[in-house]
């Protein structure tokens, strides 16, 4: 089966993005995909469509359905919904870590169904949850323990949103932008701006992918406590201030990415499992106020660069059909 009326969203040179037609042939295993929905993650988006991916994680970095190279033209995302096209799963929702794109085929396995309470124009959250999930493992979040994230973008925001449902949890959000406290209470955490943040925190997570946050990540910790560095710096090297009482403190700095489950559950839990989870999480309306703009996705090649630049940015949606 094939379709050649699909369009697809390329980034076809640093910062330069266009509407192109795409053939999309399914095979005897594949489901081809209507999209409703996608998401545009500014983080990682950001750094493809500048052109901020380092050459040497050009394999690495590749997303799951990614056409083309980060050298340029490349088709990238990974945050779809949709509904399946024929076959025994027709009409079924699901979500995909596909690029922006019309109409898609993908091996069956690869569509997620969306779980009954999560409605599909939330369901684009998936990947960012997805992401939360991760670092919340990798920080080893325990009941009680004095929490902070620095940085309040949709991953950061996710990550206090999970952190806040452990039990006797305290949960911070920091950021130096004083209207993230709003969002940072519908997540059901506190608020501090950089300068006014309480220290001897248990856990730091930092997801600003800035040098001043990730200090700030470090000056919070408390005597023997974790660090999660969950940011992406792409080409740039931050400056670490490992002098003054960091030895003495004796601190943690543990990497999370969304690549790998962490070690101690890679036995159990599977990519799908971890994803399937993420979708379920999704069932609060809570996390609407996430999504802060939608644009249709005939616009959204003059739209790109603005919604990427715009650091008002958390998750930005692409509407290809009427909402649900």
């Amino acid at each position: 089966m094939s379709t050649d009326d699909a369009r697809a969203l390329w980034i076809v040179d640093r910062q330069t993005v266009e509407l192109r037609a795409v053939d999309v042939r399914a095979g005897p295993e594949d489901v081809v995909i209507e999209t409703l929905f996608s998401g545009i993650s500014r983080g990682t988006e950001r750094l493809v469509w500048s052109g901020g991916v380092p050459a040497s994680e050009h394999e690495t970095m590749r997303a799951p359905f990614q056409q083309g190279g980060f050298s340029f033209p490349v088709k990238y995302g990974y945050a779809a919904v949709g509904t399946v096209q024929g076959g025994e799963r027709a009409g079924e929702t699901v979500f995909v870590l596909h690029p922006h794109q019309t109409q898609f085929a993908v091996p069956s396995e690869a569509a997620c169904p969306v779980p009954d309470t999560v409605p599909a124009a939330r369901a684009v959250l998936a990947a960012n949850m997805e992401t939360a999930l991760n670092i919340t493992w990798d920080a080893r979040v325990a009941p009680g323990d004095r929490v902070s994230v620095i940085g309040a973008g949709v991953v950061g925001l996710l990550t206090g949103y999970v952190c806040a449902r452990i039990p006797g949890t305290e949960v911070t959000m920091v950021d130096v932008d004083p209207r993230k406290a709003a969002l940072a209470d519908a997540m059901g955490c506190g608020f501090s701006q950089p300068a006014e943040a309480a220290g001897d925190r248990d856990v730091v997570i930092h997801a600003s992918a800035t040098a001043e946050g990730l200090a700030t990540a470090i000056a919070l910790a408390g005597m023997e406590a974790r660090v999660v560095e969950a940011s992406w710096f792409g080409t740039k090297t931050p400056e670490v201030p490992l002098g003054g009482a960091f030895h003495q403190r004796r601190l943690q700095i543990v990497s999370s990415q969304v690549g790998q489950v962490p070690a101690d559950r890679r036995v159990r839990w599977s990519y799908r499992r971890r994803l399937e989870k993420a979708l379920d999480l999704l069932a609060d309306p809570a996390l609407d106020v996430l999504v802060s703009g939608e644009s249709p996705f005939d616009q959204i090649a003059q739209d790109y660069g603005a919604i990427l630049e715009d650091p008002s940015t958390l998750c930005h949606r692409v509407r290809y059909a009427p909402a649900l």
